[in-house]
């Protein structure tokens, strides 16, 4: 299919040559590439992209090498992060809900967007119930509003994978989050939202229909789940959020989470300081990041 963009994958890092922090398209071979595991390694190469944003990046002609992978995204990047609650089918009726008719949509600020392999900052109200959700992530790649489901995948650049770090106790809680649970300031605090380790484009991954996503922490697997599971695709996300308002370029739709986060476990299992939590998604690739209790 065609692609907004002149590259299939772009990620940020800093030069080898001359420590500058830049676009690149990895040169890799597969169509599932280790993103993460070749920039630790070292000796990943890049053809350098430039232009005023990571969507309108094009080559230079020039070849680079990778020094330190980053985040393709800052949050100068991004102006809004939209997020849709309880979106995998198995895991709303495993919780005893209906699935619902349209997607639910909660806030989170540009300012929690994050670089992979950063460490998260949690404030100390948010370390009681520190969580991880692994997530699928939307980057929209030119301005659009009341967009049809057929025409939606026109707008978007591609995909990346997510970390909705979330403090449950500020979500749930009545003494805390008031009468009714609410998402936003328990999922808003700084680098709350790291994305890695690249952007791939709708010409690879289509609708990101069917694509493997597992979440692990510490090494152990706590997410295993499939994008076919998803109660609300791409499409209808794009087309659904894009009722009445408009989806800016570099914007982001974080598609929500499956079940086995650590809230939901008997008894729960809460991140503590230094865990690492790892988010793969077949195509993409691998978003890692360790909790740093402030």
């Amino acid at each position: 299919m065609s692609s907004l963009t002149k590259w299939d994958r772009l990620i940020r890092y800093v030069s080898t040559k001359d420590g500058k922090t830049k676009y690149g398209e990895p040169i890799v071979s597969g169509d599932k590439p280790d993103i993460d595991e070749l920039a630790q390694k070292g000796g990943l190469k890049v053809k350098v992209l430039e232009g005023p944003t990571p969507t309108q990046a094009a080559p230079t002609g020039e070849e680079d090498e990778v020094k330190q992978l980053l985040g393709p995204l800052t949050p100068e990047d991004v102006s809004i992060v939209r997020c849709t609650g309880l979106n995998y089918k198995t895991h709303i009726l495993e919780t005893g809900f209906d699935l619902p008719a349209n997607p639910t949509l909660f806030i989170k600020p540009s300012q929690t967007v994050a670089d992979t392999r950063q460490p998260v900052p949690i404030p100390a109200l948010g370390q009681a119930q520190c969580d991880y959700e692994g997530e699928l992530t939307i980057v929209i790649g030119k301005p659009c509003k009341n967009v049809s489901e057929a025409d939606a995948l026109s707008y978007v650049a591609g995909y990346v994978s997510s970390n909705d770090v979330s403090c449950r106790d500020w979500q749930m809680e009545k003494d805390k989050a008031g009468m009714m649970p609410q998402w936003s300031f328990s999922k808003s605090f700084d680098k709350y939202a790291p994305l890695g380790p690249c952007i791939v484009s709708t010409k690879l991954l289509g609708d990101a229909g069917g694509l493997a996503m597992k979440t692990f922490v510490n090494g152990e697997l706590r997410q295993d789940t499939n994008t076919s599971d998803l109660c609300f695709g791409v499409r209808k996300l794009v087309s659904f959020f894009s009722t009445g308002q408009t989806l800016e370029a570099g914007s982001l739709i974080m598609t929500g989470t499956p079940g086995g986060v650590g809230f939901g476990m008997k008894p729960p299992k809460w991140l503590k300081d230094g865990d690492e939590v790892v988010v793969e998604i077949e195509g993409i690739g691998k978003v890692v990041n360790k909790m740093h209790f402030e």
